[in-house]
């Protein structure tokens, strides 16, 4: 068990470290900020899955403490997303929407290939079910940033963009908040 939860958590690694890649430069090509929320949050999730690499076969405890600061890299890229927003509402610009759009299919279907990959473990323990809970998010995050770039080819301006970056600030949010919730429980109820 301990070694197909290794080799998952390795390939959806190598996949979140590709797709960062990719979304970092069109997001800096189109200046669109909901990719750049996306490709912050594939780095995030590449570094989650090292953490949970790590701590395969660990005790629950240690398993508790990489979740917790899961939770915080999740609430990490929220800020970086905050940040983001607040600096395109006093630069704004209009993206371009068919770079959006291609990276943003890519990315969705690199992520749904990832959910599927981790779906085994998604009720598993902390380690693995928060690391299923960072994937569902990037499925969820790809719809959303398909959905900016339709917005801003269709109005011919940077607003939806925005919009759906909000949309994934509030999502990171309410993610980091399970992942603590989630990780606290386990710490408080875990063996050392």
């Amino acid at each position: 068990m301990q070694a197909r939860q290794r080799r998952v958590l390795m390939i959806v690694l190598a996949i979140n470290l590709a797709t960062f890649t990719m979304m970092l430069a069109a997001a800096i090509y189109s200046g669109s900020s909901s990719l750049l929320s996306g490709g912050l949050d594939n780095l995030g999730d590449a570094l989650t899955y090292l953490l949970s690499l790590a701590v395969v076969g660990a005790s629950d405890r240690a398993k508790a403490r990489v979740a917790l600061f899961k939770g915080a890299l999740i609430l990490g890229a929220a800020l970086a997303v905050a940040i983001q927003i607040g600096w395109r509402l006093l630069h704004p610009g209009v993206p371009i929407f068919e770079a959006i759009g291609i990276a943003a299919l890519l990315n969705l279907v690199a992520n749904a290939a990832c959910l599927r990959l981790l779906l085994p473990y998604r009720k598993g323990d902390v380690n693995m079910a928060s690391a299923w809970e960072c994937s569902r998010n990037d499925v969820f995050e790809g719809v959303a940033v398909l959905a900016a770039a339709a917005g801003v080819g269709f109005f011919g301006a940077g607003w939806p963009d925005l919009l759906v970056a909000s949309a994934l600030l509030l999502m990171f949010l309410r993610s980091a908040w399970r992942v603590f919730r989630m990780a606290w429980r386990s710490y408080v109820s875990g063996d050392n």
